[in-house]
């Protein structure tokens, strides 16, 4: 083959690439256009990752109708490291950002999502922290000009395709709280499936909730509260939940013990199948609303 030749298809397939770019750059510039699936999310299905982020928590989820959403974004950029595995790399918009409450593994990743992503609305409570990266937190939020809602009890947020977020816990305004008290607990609903979401919830709060909500705390996915620390799960709240599957989100060899033995023994006890992010990274789970996977 003649350079000529070879000059007029190179020419050609240059020109063809850029038609390409100019007809779907809005999708591009909107952060929609998605060049493949994703290997970890199946689009037909509800997808629930639980990420490796250390000692800390971040959720993402992505309903069958591609809304997503992200509960809590761990202690530090991990959480962009996470996402980068289960979001497509020309997405970069996230629908809902759930912060359960301001502690540092909660909410230390949240300022760089704000920055990386178009996030359109946050989900937060009243309760605060006197600290430099709350602060930080609250002026990005403002920043990016996102909805803000403050979670109370009998919310319920539409993710589409028969998805649903509905917040059982604050049912007041919690601003007095201790944070990790203060939690927003919710549950995510799709069909006859649910994952509970616990956030750093204590026992007192697990307890109020079974008297509260009864069967209605009936998920097949518990997150462990506060990273399968003792102070959470009490046996009456996880015989409500009656889960078959537990996942705990904590770091390998983390300076608080986590999670404890009585923790894990309980889980176990119970009959739950239980995963952790500091031996298994990321927790990935489907559900098509009639059952619920682990992937």
């Amino acid at each position: 083959m003649d350079d000529a030749v070879i000059k007029r298809r190179t020419a050609a397939i240059g020109i063809l690439m850029l038609l390409v770019v100019v007809a779907w750059w809005p999708e591009f510039a909107g952060g929609k256009f998605r060049l493949f699936d994703s290997a970890v999310c199946d689009p037909k299905l509800l997808c629930v990752v639980f990420l490796d982020v250390g000692q800390g928590d971040a959720i993402f989820v992505q309903s069958p109708a591609g809304v997503q959403l992200l509960v809590d974004t761990g202690r530090d950029q991990s959480v962009l490291r996470g996402l980068g595995d289960v979001m497509d790399f020309a997405d970069w918009e996230i629908n809902y950002l759930l912060l359960t409450h301001p502690d540092a593994d909660h909410i230390g990743g949240a300022v760089d999502i704000l920055e990386r992503f178009l996030v359109s609305q946050v989900i937060r409570t009243e309760n605060e922290s006197d600290t430099a990266l709350w602060e930080a937190t609250k002026r990005q939020i403002e920043v990016e000009s996102a909805k803000v809602t403050m979670a109370r009890r009998g919310q319920v947020f539409d993710l589409g395709g028969g998805v649903k977020l509905e917040i059982l816990f604050p049912d007041i305004d919690p601003i007095e709280m201790e944070s990790n008290t203060a939690s927003i607990v919710a549950r995510l609903i799709y069909g006859d499936t649910a994952f509970m979401l616990t956030g750093d919830s204590p026992k007192s709060i697990e307890e109020y909730l079974v008297l509260v909500e009864g069967e209605h705390l009936k998920s097949d996915v518990l997150k462990a509260g506060h990273h399968g620390s003792r102070t959470s799960t009490a046996e009456l709240f996880l015989a409500e939940v009656d889960p078959k599957y537990a996942v705990i989100s904590a770091g390998a060899d983390n300076s608080y013990g986590h999670p404890h033995v009585e923790v894990t023994d309980l889980l176990f006890n119970y009959g739950a199948e239980t995963y952790s992010t500091a031996e298994s990274g990321n927790v990935v789970f489907w559900s098509d609303g009639n059952s619920v996977t682990r992937k």
